[in-house]
């Protein structure tokens, strides 16, 4: 699958300089089929997004730490907890998992947060 700016670029020499398929298979190196398919068609490459799982994701942790940085949202940001609390308070509730799955998670939930 080639990248958006090549079947841009694909589109240009074929629909603005109306180069055949041939002579845009020439410049551009790709395979006659690949320059086709983008030309001609209005196939666009589709984005895949991958489903997280893990205990952080399916199980009741996930949960628990969405919760408390929702809590924390609210908070100036030297009361919020880091995420070496966060993990310490999930070790006395029996989390069995590691300080980098905590870490990642977070992160995760961060990202998704930023355009809320």
């Amino acid at each position: 699958m080639l990248a958006m700016p090549e079947v841009n670029h694909i589109k240009k020499l074929r629909n603005i300089k109306s180069l055949s398929i041939n002579e845009i298979s020439k410049r551009t190196g790709f395979c006659w089929s690949t320059v086709k398919k983008y030309a001609d068609e209005d196939h666009l490459p589709v984005e895949t997004t991958t489903v997280k799982r893990g205990m952080m994701y399916e199980g009741k942790w996930g949960e628990i730490v969405s919760d408390w940085l929702m809590e924390d949202r609210a908070l100036k940001k030297k009361l919020r907890r880091n995420n070496k609390i966060i993990f310490e308070q999930l070790g006395k509730l029996g989390f069995p998992g590691s300080y980098r799955t905590v870490c990642n998670f977070i992160s995760d939930w961060n990202d998704s947060m930023i355009g809320v």
